[in-house]
């Protein structure tokens, strides 16, 4: 028989104890585990807390870019209706002041033209045949101008208007009837067509109805009913 004390013998209390340790230290094991996973969990959860901020600043400073892009927008809007609407007033300017230059014109339209014309002499020529003024007094108006309108083209003959400038404006008006017209910018004449039935459908009904420049005047007030007519402003 072996001695009690033999290195060799195992009391069960022993075997219990050694038990014990194992599980402590399988429990510890896991727990180490488990904390590990809890530190993974952390890091992750605080990458993606980071990247989560970072996101809301890139948000947040998107957002102030398009806030100073919408005021630049807006801004930039603003200026071009600000230019538009003084494009406007200088083209009217300029249309106005065409209309001014051209308020001692007439247009003598239909009249023969030959290859070596004086277009003076034909204008007076005309006056005098056709609008049965004194030959006198024809004689005596002075132009500061008078040319035929457009380029002359080779090939089938063109009637093209003859623009007389009056040096005085009493004798324009001396030579003025329904055949010849006074003299306006393009988009003056434009209104015109679209003021002429106006008038007309007016005088119908009885008014007296007047086109100045472009302008209607309706027993003696402005008319002002013009919605439909692309111009007004």
């Amino acid at each position: 028989s072996r001695p009690a004390d033999s290195p060799e013998t195992t009391s069960p209390t022993s075997k219990s104890f050694t038990d014990i340790l194992d599980s402590i230290d399988k429990r510890l094991s896991s727990f180490d585990a488990r904390l590990s996973l809890v530190e993974i969990l952390h890091r992750e959860f605080k990458s993606l807390r980071e990247s989560l901020e970072f996101s809301q600043q890139q948000v947040e400073t998107l957002a102030a870019e398009n806030a100073s892009l919408r005021d630049s927008v807006k801004s930039l809007t603003e200026n071009v209706t600000h230019l538009s609407e003084e494009n406007k007033k200088i083209k009217e300017t300029v249309i106005d002041l065409q209309a001014r230059s051209m308020r001692d014109n007439l247009v003598f339209s239909g009249i023969p033209e030959s290859a070596e014309e004086d277009a003076e002499a034909t204008v007076k020529s005309f006056i005098k045949t056709y609008l049965k003024l004194p030959e006198d007094t024809v004689e005596n108006i002075c132009f500061e101008r008078v040319h035929r309108l457009g380029a002359k083209k080779s090939g089938a003959p063109r009637l093209r208007p003859i623009v007389a400038k009056f040096g005085y404006f009493k004798q324009k008006e001396q030579v003025k009837n329904f055949s010849v017209n006074d003299q306006f910018p393009k988009e003056i004449l434009e209104r015109r067509k679209v003021l002429f039935p106006i008038r007309r459908s007016l005088i119908q009904k009885g008014s007296r109805a007047v086109i100045a420049v472009d302008w209607l005047y309706v027993d003696g007030q402005l008319y002002r009913d013009l919605s439909t007519t692309p111009w007004l402003y």
